[in-house]
């Protein structure tokens, strides 16, 4: 009957938030709150269990989430992101633009939303179609793909970081990026031979939009009329290592910290690298560069970092909600029902992997959203990672991937996404059902396949 409860619970939030357009929110606390019923918790315990699996959850990652919004505002308000996006352009140089955009997004997505760092792109998109000659549509596809990759795979993007919290595993977010990180690299290989494929014979269109996102000395392209070339980057944007180090110090912060774990050392130096490895230090760190970008008053910072509160406060708001129903689902007596079930032996990593990876595919293309599809998820799965036994930090961070994998497949008309992908590049919805679903459809699969060759591996 718990089984019966909770499969009926996720359906409820299926119908909820895809067919009745409910928020998140509202369809994840009031099933909660039925579900505890189901359950047989006492009404203050239902009450006391929601609160203490909301408060929790943001407890362990909130202020994460808000450091790495306030990044990623400053990269894309400054126009960091441009600069980083053209240096990794000319580093590939003019062969390959196709993998190079898809490296582009992947690296601007680390930070910055995906929805974004699409539109914040897609003007160097279409400079580079002329000057390359490549398709349009091509391009368009690798760089959805490569944005969408690190969305569901690299911390301190909010979904992943929202799926660690819930597994108990925030404490290993450097494990997680490095092998997010790992994990990336095929993910990308692929996109970028399948979009060369799939997107051959796209007709891509798009709009002309006056944009601007600093309205000061330049444009940042949200547009043709927003496109820059390299030397007027040069002239007015923040410089190469300006742009690269809000970027790249968090990340290599917690790596370090990561290493400096692993080696156990108790020296001065080993102290200081796992203090500053901590994901919350290595961020809060990493906005001092990133605010560094504002040229001008502190005006521009708190604005920058109001703007960033209120990107991050519906995701934090979505994420305790996920916490509360993964509350109810550890209460419940799903872990001593699944143990019953398969006996003495609990179940085997690879099984757990597969189930994460499936169960995040069927919410992400029942409601839309990778970030509820990878909340959800990981509190459903928590009692069975604990029953399972698992507290080693690479076991935990193949399960985080493998949630991720799935939340990335597939992505269509209900996520928000396909229609930032689709309006701006210029795609019909009928192509991008030929194209840019099956692609995520192909990168979610990658990802399983890698994360199973990890698993087997180590």
């Amino acid at each position: 009957m718990t089984l019966l409860y909770i499969a009926l619970a996720v359906l409820a939030i299926i119908l909820a938030i895809a067919r009745l357009k409910a928020h998140p929110v509202l369809a994840l606390i009031i099933i909660s709150v039925v579900l505890g019923f189901c359950f047989g918790l006492p009404a203050k315990e239902i009450v006391a269990t929601i609160s203490a699996g909301f408060g929790g959850i943001l407890a362990g990652i909130g202020l994460i989430v808000v450091f790495g919004s306030i990044i990623g505002v400053a990269l894309e308000r400054s126009g960091a992101a441009v600069v980083v996006a053209e240096k990794v352009l000319s580093f590939f140089g003019p062969k390959r633009p196709a993998l190079a955009v898809s490296i582009i997004g992947a690296l601007v997505s680390i930070p910055v939303f995906c929805d974004s760092g699409f539109i914040l792109l897609n003007g160097l998109n279409k400079g580079l179609a002329r000057k390359t000659g490549v398709p349009l549509g091509i391009l368009s596809l690798a760089l959805a793909g490569g944005l969408y990759t690190t969305h569901t795979l690299v911390p301190p993007t909010p979904g992943p970081i929202a799926a660690a919290g819930q597994l108990g595993a925030d404490a290993f977010l450097g494990t997680i990026m490095l092998l997010g990180g790992l994990v990336t690299i095929p993910v990308l290989l692929v996109t970028y031979f399948a979009a060369q494929r799939l997107g051959r014979h796209l007709i891509a269109t798009p709009e002309d939009l006056d944009y601007q996102t600093r309205p000061a000395r330049r444009q940042v392209g949200r547009g043709s009329n927003a496109e820059m070339e390299a030397q007027d980057l040069n002239a007015f944007g923040p410089s190469t290592f300006r742009s690269f180090a809000p970027l790249l110090l968090p990340i290599f912060l917690i790596a370090a910290g990561t290493i400096a774990s692993f080696l156990n050392g108790n020296d001065y130096i080993s102290q200081i690298l796992r203090f500053t490895g901590q994901p919350l230090v290595a961020l809060l760190l990493g906005l001092i560069p990133a605010l560094g970008l504002a040229r001008s008053s502190s005006a521009k910072w708190n604005d920058w970092v109001t703007d960033a509160i209120k990107l991050s406060g519906p995701i934090l708001i979505i994420t305790g909600a996920g916490g509360a129903f993964g509350a109810i689902l550890k209460a419940s007596s799903l872990q001593s029902d699944i143990q019953n079930w398969v006996g003495e032996e609990s179940l085997s990593l690879t099984v757990l992997l597969l189930l994460a990876f499936f169960i995040a595919a069927l919410l992400k293309t029942a409601q839309g959203s990778s970030t509820n599809a990878l909340v959800i998820t990981a509190g459903m799965m928590a009692p069975l990672v604990a029953g399972a036994g698992l507290a080693e930090a690479y076991d935990l961070a193949l399960v985080v991937l493998a949630i991720g994998g799935g939340a990335m497949t597939v992505s269509h008309a209900n996520d928000s996404y396909f229609w930032v992908v689709t309006k701006f590049s210029g795609i019909s919805v009928k192509d991008a059902y030929r194209s840019y679903t099956p692609l995520t459809g192909l990168m979610g699969l990658t990802t399983l396949v890698v994360v199973l060759l990890l698993h087997f591996l180590g």
